[in-house]
């Protein structure tokens, strides 16, 4: 990496007339060596091609949680990751456009929904084809699959939780009563009814 900067060092300025491959290498050294603001301002100075979004999309994620942390000097919860990724989303010149929902594109989201719709349990083999055909991992699909059984589940209890919560106005509801209405004065261990 180092000999990489001197020579990015040694050339001038990147412009946007300049190639894609002497952007990237300005690019690379100002990630690695933690110029941040230069990084994110090379990536949004050009569009780049579609087969380095996926790593530029990852470094500029990197850069974030990297700023982050030496702002707030600790590490990052889950939650501040996410609220990161919300306020600083890729910019179009390493982004293709297509949404993301919990960092699956929205293709192979869809083809999940589709084949999840037809069977909830899919065989290993299956489970293979989905993978090649969503380019997702068997990990992945697994996961997509069991967490999707799972707030199927949850969203059922709490439909029949729901459906079972009797009418307030039916006579067999128990009210909870103020002590005092009950006939309890302050102090008093009298129980009278009323």
């Amino acid at each position: 990496m180092e000999k990489l900067a001197e020579l990015v060092w040694s050339l001038p300025p990147p412009s946007h007339l300049d190639s894609e491959i002497v952007t990237r290498a300005h690019v690379y050294v100002a990630f690695y060596s933690h110029q941040y603001l230069q990084f994110f301002c090379l990536l949004q100075s050009r569009l780049f091609s579609t087969p380095h979004h996926g790593e530029l999309q990852a470094m500029w994620l990197q850069a974030h949680y990297n700023d982050a942390e030496r702002m707030r000097g600790r590490p990052l919860t889950a939650v501040d990751r996410y609220r990161l990724r919300k306020k600083f989303p890729f910019p179009p010149t390493i982004w293709d456009g297509d949404n993301t929902s919990y960092c699956f594109k929205d293709r192979s989201r869809s083809y999940l929904v589709e084949f999840y719709q037809n069977n909830k349990y899919p065989t290993p083999a299956e489970k293979k084809e989905i993978s090649s055909r969503s380019g997702l991992s068997v990990t992945q699909v697994s996961n997509w699959f069991k967490n999707r059984r799972q707030r199927d589940r949850m969203t059922q209890k709490q439909n029949q939780a729901a459906a079972s919560v009797p009418d307030e106005s039916s006579p067999h509801v128990y009210r909870a009563r103020h002590p005092t209405t009950l006939g309890y004065a302050h102090g008093s261990t009298n129980f009278q009814t009323s």
